[in-house]
């Protein structure tokens, strides 16, 4: 029903729903005129980000009418490439942006099923949804996403099915599309579906169909070692980010006094545990908010939470104890806790620079924050014991 309609009615429908198509292109002169060719029976806005190619994309785009074009003089990267599409068309009051790739592997067909999603749902960010067990589905491209998959579930909460795939809708009014994104290549996908996620935006998966070639007629520029390399530093830093920023900024977000009373009365006051469980949980989750365990400290809770069987809210709750104002606080707790038990001074030597002086306050503070949050976790404890000890309604 949806494919059988017009092409005056799909235009129509785009203009009023304030929509352009972007195509990214490298060195695709093969397949790149089809692509426009079955994009135009849906859309009649049309960017093209010629991203330096060398092949015959320039002499094929010149003889398109009605295209709006972007030309790198060189290959960028189809990070940058994506950036300044969406730039543009924002620029433009564009309401959203649908980034189909130029190989063909993508269905113009789909764009339908995008338009009926944001009609339902709108300024959602919607990942068209691969069928990963295709019979012609590259083995290392359903392992990349199943890794990439994980990796945004660990950084956003989010559950998708692929966060790989270049077909998306973008709302492009919703992100900071200009100022977020600071990678240049294939990793940029997954960078923008974090931060949009960070953003508040809803990100969703929708179905779509994919075509992949015989491995000798598939042109690819994605290179495995070097592309995958990158999309793991990628990971890293974000996951960094996650647990010292974005996990106690959404903490505090949720810091209202009837989510506190509820929490109380849910996990201390009439929770069914005993308050020595109780106070373990919360000593676990101190000791772990300040062992320097940098941007795996809440997943490292909730791991040794559950092998312990402790509650793993009140557990992570208690981690955030490293929450950013507190942390120049436990680094120094931390660090002057070392020298005491070297019998160091407590200075940094901030004007004796040098690589001896750098490798002592390294170890200075790693030994002193496990001492340091072995006592703070205890005194927690103690402290924690004995208010449950005295305030706790008793069981009946």
């Amino acid at each position: 029903m949806k494919e059988s309609q017009s092409t005056a009615y799909w235009h129509e429908k785009l203009k009023q729903l304030g929509i352009i198509v972007i195509i990214p292109s490298y060195n695709n002169g093969k397949t790149l005129a089809d692509v426009i060719e079955s994009v135009r029976s849906y859309a009649p806005d049309i960017l093209v980000v010629n991203d330096g190619s060398t092949d015959e994309t320039a002499g094929i785009l010149s003889q398109e009418a009605n295209l709006q074009v972007i030309t790198h003089p060189a290959n960028r990267g189809k990070g940058v490439a994506l950036k300044h599409g969406l730039c543009h068309a924002k620029a433009q009051g564009f309401r959203y942006a649908i980034t189909i790739d130029s190989d063909e592997q993508h269905f113009a067909s789909d764009i339908p099923s995008f338009i009926e999603a944001i009609e339902k749902e709108p300024d959602t960010l919607l990942v068209g949804s691969r069928n990963l067990a295709s019979d012609n589905m590259p083995e290392k491209n359903t392992f990349a996403n199943k890794f990439s998959n994980f990796w945004f579930t660990l950084e956003t909460g989010i559950k998708l099915q692929d966060t790989q795939s270049g077909y998306r809708l973008y709302p492009l009014q919703q992100m900071n599309v200009d100022k977020w994104y600071y990678t240049a290549k294939y990793e940029f996908e997954l960078e923008a579906l974090v931060f949009a996620a960070w953003g508040d935006i809803a990100v969703k998966n929708i179905p779509v169909h994919v075509y992949y070639p015989p491995q000798e007629e598939w042109v690819s520029h994605f290179r495995p070692f070097r592309d995958f390399t990158r999309i793991s530093i990628l990971n890293t830093v974000l996951v960094f980010i996650t647990f010292l920023w974005i996990i106690p900024r959404n903490f505090f977000r949720k810091l209202t006094w009837k989510n506190c009373k509820r929490f109380f009365s849910e996990h201390v006051t009439h929770s069914p545990e005993s308050n020595l469980r109780i106070t373990a949980a919360i000593v676990l989750g101190v000791f772990m908010g300040i062992v320097p365990a940098w941007g795996y400290q809440m997943l490292t809770t909730l791991f040794l939470a559950h092998l312990l069987r402790l509650n793993k809210v009140i557990a992570i709750v208690a981690a955030n104890i490293s929450i950013p104002p507190m942390i120049p606080f436990l680094l120094y707790g931390s660090y002057a806790t070392g020298c005491k038990v070297l019998g160091d001074p407590v200075n940094l030597h901030l004007n004796e620079l040098s690589f001896a002086n750098v490798k002592s306050v390294i170890e200075q503070y790693l030994i002193g924050s496990i001492i340091f949050a072995v006592v703070c976790s205890l005194v927690a404890g103690v402290i924690s014991f004995a208010l449950l000890t005295t305030c706790r309604r008793k069981k009946i």
